[in-house]
């Protein structure tokens, strides 16, 4: 029995832990709202491994405001989605994060994906598309995305556990304006 556990922990030991929000938070800074989000979790082998080959993994952030009725669905106010592309370069040994027009260079993998896993200071709203101390539902999740992978590893991903980069949907609620 004994020997049953300690295999078992052995392999728990081993396996990666998902990817989950532990941090999130809605903000208005000045004119417009931001989204500030941190995941726990690691980074699944084979995506570590094909950065490494140099493939581009590209991951998407979405984000979804709605405001709740009474009546009808809820009223989406505000989609949006983030492409971030981790990427190695071999000439440099530098792997690369890039948002947008902007890039940063890390030395290590986990470094990288530590980045990977902090979203900072992403406008998400405008200030004049939300009413001051109204309740708003906001919802937030990263994936990879599949559909810029390069065709061989869209269809090699197709059912694969080790390339299901993806986090559930966090929800929560938040009142608009200053705190």
């Amino acid at each position: 029995m004994l020997l049953c556990l300690l295999f078992a922990q052995g392999l728990l030991a081993d396996t990666p832990r998902p990817l989950d929000f532990h941090y999130t938070e809605v903000v208005l800074v000045d004119n417009a709202y931001f989204l500030n989000a941190s995941l726990s979790g690691d980074a699944p082998q084979r995506v570590e491994e094909l950065v490494q080959a140099g493939v581009v993994i590209p991951f998407v952030a979405e984000f979804v405001l709605s405001r709740p009725r009474w009546y009808w669905f809820d009223e989406v106010i505000v989609e949006r989605a983030l492409d971030i592309k981790l990427s190695y370069h071999a000439l440099t040994r530098q792997y690369r994060l890039s948002t947008g027009g902007l890039y940063r260079s890390f030395s290590s993998f986990p470094q990288a994906f530590a980045a990977l896993r902090a979203l900072r200071n992403w406008q998400v709203a405008e200030r004049t598309q939300l009413t001051p101390g109204e309740s708003y539902n906001a919802a937030v999740r990263l994936r990879l995305d599949i559909g810029q992978l390069p065709k061989p590893f869209q269809v090699a991903a197709i059912g694969k556990k080790d390339l299901a980069v993806m986090t559930p949907w966090s929800r929560w609620t938040f009142l608009a304006g200053p705190r």
